[in-house]
């Protein structure tokens, strides 16, 4: 048991009334944590949650800069929603899929080229992380308007790119706000050269967050205080409960909603998760990241690991609390 990574892991955060049924430590929670928070690099962690036996708190590091990669692509899918909701956007609209906005790490829309319903844009971009779907979303709903919505739930710590593609012509090393084109992403595939590569967390173009921005953002978004039509937040928890890294962590038979992200970059690794799970009367909102330099081998071993124990963590949370 890794308690030197962990400070003050569990924490209890309850009316007084309710302390006789509030368990304070549970070593396997204590445990899972500490694998974690021991990972190789720097790593970040915070789930608060609740239940009928009162609350956890679990912090590392929760207001420590991370590189969160797709993670961010829930701030793309809430603006999106809400500009549909609005009556500025429409769900059916045809987005156009072709070179001009292709994007590397693209499992759906990578080989194609015509339109797509903007709906099937957001699934992608959520399901499948399709870096493509992400930048026809953004660049239909804007930039400014995924940025105005970060800015308007005060997450300082939370950064996104105008598009994925221009964060991937930044990482190579191309100055700010350029995009290398689809031509210029395919030379770099082939090997072509990076004079001034960048780092995934750089001032340039990134995808950064804290345990404490996606902890208030999924408290906020999922509670309904953020969409104004029941509608709209059924499609947004439909679209975040189709993220492949939901059931990788959660509990068998538990829905949780939200985003895995990772990058294998130059030498730098980093994978993240956040969201919240909800089993019966148990409600668990969580984050973590890690981000550490390796080769591309480390990112499956390191990434399996971390899915393990953070599996842990969400079953003997729900097991502690319920």
């Amino acid at each position: 048991m890794r308690r030197r990574h962990l400070p003050a892991v569990l924490t209890a955060a309850v009316a007084p009334a309710a302390l006789a049924q509030t368990l304070v430590t549970d070593a396997a929670l204590d445990a899972a944590a500490g694998a974690l928070t021991g990972l190789p690099g720097e790593t970040a962690l915070l789930l608060e949650a609740e239940g009928p036996k009162g609350r956890i708190r679990v912090a590392h590091r929760e207001g420590a800069p991370v590189f969160v990669g797709s993670v961010i692509k829930t701030f793309i899918l809430a603006a999106y929603l809400k500009a549909v909701e609005d009556g500025r956007l429409s769900l059916s609209e045809p987005l156009p899929v072709d070179d001009d906005v292709r994007s590397p790490v693209s499992p759906v829309f990578g080989a194609l080229t015509g339109t797509a319903p903007a709906v099937v844009a957001l699934e992608a971009m959520i399901t499948h992380s399709d870096n493509t779907g992400t930048d026809m979303a953004i660049r239909r709903v804007t930039p400014a308007a995924v940025r105005a919505l970060i800015a308007a739930r005060g997450l300082a710590g939370t950064r996104i790119p105008d598009s994925t593609r221009i964060m991937v012509s930044a990482l190579a090393g191309a100055p700010p706000g350029v995009d290398l084109g689809w031509a210029g992403i395919q030379a770099l595939d082939r090997g072509a050269p990076m004079p001034s590569p960048r780092t995934p967390i750089n001032d340039v173009s990134t995808m950064v967050s804290t345990g404490l921005d996606m902890i208030a953002w999924y408290d906020f978004v999922l509670a309904g205080r953020f969409f104004a039509k029941p509608e709209t937040l059924a499609t947004f928890k439909r679209i975040q409960s189709m993220a492949t890294a939901m059931p990788e962590v959660a509990p068998p038979d538990v829905i949780a909603y939200g985003k895995g992200g990772s990058i294998t970059w130059n030498g730098a690794q980093a994978m993240a998760v956040a969201g919240q799970m909800v089993a019966g009367p148990v409600r668990a909102t969580f984050f973590y990241g890690v981000n550490w330099v390796g080769d591309d081998a480390s990112m499956p071993r390191v990434a399996a690991a971390a899915v393990e124990q953070f599996r842990i963590v969400l079953t003997r949370t729900l097991a502690v609390l319920g």
